[in-house]
């Protein structure tokens, strides 16, 4: 039993040290994309979105009528500057820089839920 315990506490060590702990790789080399479906941001940003009537336009992995969430979160870095930028547009709208389709504004919104929206986006980049 002692000997089983001290091999597998080895192979173990082993196997993490080398980077093959669970959930280090793809087994392609790249590292594991982490599963933020449980981060608090995640789910108050998509209750939100859900609710606010957002994916009538946008789609999570693919273009409707406006970019994909995907897409957005690909092409704006994950910082304050973005948060302002993007609750902004979302509560005001705008237009030009998917296309000529107009965003609609939410000036229901607050800055805060806006802010929300826009974090949970951000965490979709590939």
């Amino acid at each position: 039993m002692k000997k089983t315990l001290i091999t597998l506490f080895v192979v173990t060590s082993l196997l993490y040290a080398c980077g093959g702990g669970a959930g280090s790789d793809t087994g392609n080399g790249a590292p594991a994309k982490k599963d933020v479906t449980q981060n608090p941001t995640y789910i108050a940003g998509l209750d939100l979105v859900s609710k606010s009537g957002c994916l009538t336009c946008h789609k999570a992995n693919e273009a409707s009528t406006g970019p994909s969430y995907k897409s957005i979160a690909n092409k704006y870095p994950n910082n304050v500057e973005t948060y302002e930028l993007l609750s902004l547009k979302i509560i005001k709208g705008g237009y030009g820089v998917w296309g000529q389709v107009p965003m609609i504004p939410h000036p229901d919104l607050t800055q805060e839920t806006a802010t929300t929206m826009v974090k949970y986006i951000l965490l979709l980049k590939d």
